[in-house]
């Protein structure tokens, strides 16, 4: 048997780096992101604007530590209906409680009492009052209280100018990261995209979780924790495209900067690909298996990872293309550029 030339002139090793090849997603992409912005425009505007009007006119749920007020977890014996809690509860003089199923079937039932509710008493006797309404209205079934939780309504004011601080605090830092490590125009672009992939998520919150009651999707600090693990996800895949984009203008002088940008974003693409689907993946695990006080953050998430792929192309890119074009197409109309335009005709390019 005859010895085999070197490894790296081999035909079997030429043909495993072929497979290692081809099992990459997306390689050599040639699509034109930055010519399809506008239809991706249009549709985050529609997503936004109909969670905005959805949440002026339904209202937004809020949870206990944003609303102040009890939250009082209970498990049955059996399973029970809404109704006859609410009547439980009505009797015994608890009016305005919100009643709903916690859990993987109706033996789980979650009722929260708001600060100031009417027939509702104050500060920790709430608990007690709910326990002792459902005793009575259901004899035969020993309620279980699993967890109780009570924030005054100061503090769960204050919990929710906090939350909408720390949103605004995080995008105002990023801005200035970016403006400094790129330009101005990046990190407007960044900011755009990640307020813009915050609003998706919260519009779908907000209109799921009035069309779909058990997924208990109400605002509260495991969701801002959500919205802020977004922007953080958003802007490390817009940095990534940025940083690359800023690669290719330094090796691609001569081309279009339309063309640049479509180019480092396929490049990038096949990264973006799989670190998005492989946390989707995993949160996808969490929001089925996670349970009830995971399920909002999971859901939320799931969200953020979808819009913070494909704005980091069509929303933050793109806004910092329709920007530098803008500017480019002012200068060339001023005095100042149109000499300038005149004198790069005239003169030949050097190489």
């Amino acid at each position: 048997m005859g010895e085999r030339g070197p490894i790296k002139d081999s035909k079997y090793f030429k043909d495993e780096r072929d497979k290692f090849y081809l099992m990459r997603f997306f390689r050599k992409t040639t699509i034109d992101f930055i010519g399809k912005r506008r239809i991706w425009y249009f549709v985050s505007i529609f997503i936004t604007s109909a969670g905005i009007i959805w949440a002026l006119f339904r209202g937004v749920e809020y949870g206990i530590d944003f609303a102040g007020g009890t939250e009082v977890q209970l498990q049955f014996q059996k399973a029970v209906s809404i109704g006859a809690v609410r009547a439980s509860l009505d009797k015994a003089g608890i009016h305005e409680a919100e009643v709903k199923y916690y859990g993987a079937d109706a033996s789980g039932v979650l009722i929260r009492v708001r600060e100031g509710a009417q027939g509702a008493a104050a500060g920790t006797a709430a608990t007690k009052h709910v326990l002792d309404a459902i005793a009575a209205g259901f004899p035969g079934d020993h309620a279980q209280l699993l967890q109780e939780q009570h924030i005054g309504p100061k503090i769960g004011g204050e919990q929710r100018a906090n939350a909408v601080w720390a949103v605004t605090f995080t995008c105002v830092v990023i801005l200035i990261y970016l403006a400094f490590r790129f330009r101005f125009v990046y990190g407007l672009g960044a900011v755009i995209a990640i307020v813009h992939d915050v609003l998706v998520a919260f519009a779908f919150a907000v209109i799921c979780n009035n069309l779909v009651p058990w997924l208990n999707l109400e605002m509260n600090s495991t969701m801002l924790a959500a919205f802020l693990t977004i922007v953080g996800f958003s802007v490390n895949d817009t940095v990534i495209i940025f940083d690359r984009i800023r690669e290719d203008q330094r090796k691609y002088k001569g081309q279009a900067l339309k063309d640049i940008m479509n180019r480092a974003i396929n490049e990038t693409l096949p990264r973006t690909v799989i670190t998005s689907g492989t946390v989707f993946l995993t949160l996808l695990v969490l929001f089925i298996w996670g349970g009830e006080v995971l399920r909002g953050f999971a859901f939320t998430m799931l969200i953020g990872v979808i819009t913070g792929t494909y704005s980091s192309i069509f929303v933050a890119s793109a806004i910092a293309f329709d920007w530098l074009e803008r500017d480019k197409s002012k200068a060339a109309k001023s005095p100042v550029g149109a000499r300038k335009a005149s004198a790069t005709k005239q003169v030949p390019a050097t190489v």
